[in-house]
């Protein structure tokens, strides 16, 4: 499979495909890394930080996961100078190969790309995780759409879709939910997500 080269944002938090993620911007390299995301339309690496802060600090430097989530910016305001406000959805998934950091912070990394989930049908033990999810869209109704934690398309019959929004819905370490980000299966991962619904009482029927 070929190789990419893009930047990344280590991020306390686990990116999903066709997750949402809404970021404020002020740091230098991020404001430029996103303007040129938007200026060539090209996707940015989300991967969890396992050291470090999200903010650059002069003593610190940041370590993170070898794998993570395409983002590409949907939406952009700048609400004040050197503020930018962002909305992005997740795309692919990848590798890290190999990563540098330059001298202004930001991190470049060739990477290749996993395989998208399989488009596999919700069996029947497991549909008590799509009526779940389905009954917390439905909450949503008096929230305006922009605000929903979950964007449509809304696929409640495909199992990585359901599975990839409980993972990111539910409390869960963040460790936790870069492990069933790598998953290959995404049945397993729904039969995961769906063992702690169940657990928590969330599952009736």
């Amino acid at each position: 499979m070929a190789t990419l080269t893009f930047p990344l944002f280590p991020l306390g938090t686990v990116l999903f495909p066709d997750g949402v993620l809404p970021l404020q911007i002020f740091e230098v390299r991020y404001l430029d890394m996103i303007s040129r995301c938007i200026a060539d339309g090209t996707p940015f690496g989300v991967v969890l930080l396992t050291h470090g802060g999200e903010v650059r600090t002069p003593e610190g430097q940041e370590r993170f996961v070898t794998s993570g989530t395409l983002a590409s910016v949907h939406e952009s305001s700048a609400s004040a100078p050197g503020l930018l406000q962002v909305v992005c959805r997740g795309g692919a998934r990848f590798q890290v190969l190999s990563s540098e950091r330059r001298p202004n912070g930001l991190w470049m990394a060739e990477t290749e790309l996993m395989e998208d989930d399989r488009r596999i049908p919700v069996p029947s033990e497991l549909q008590g995780a799509s009526e779940a999810l389905d009954k917390v869209l439905a909450s949503l109704h008096e929230v305006p759409e922009q605000r929903w934690p979950v964007q449509p398309p809304f696929r409640l019959d495909d199992c990585g879709w359901v599975a990839n929004r409980w993972c990111e819905l539910l409390p869960l370490p963040n460790t936790h939910k870069h492990s069933l980000l790598t998953l290959d299966n995404p049945v397993i991962r729904l039969e995961l997500m769906h063992d702690v619904l169940d657990e928590h009482g969330l599952i009736t029927s």
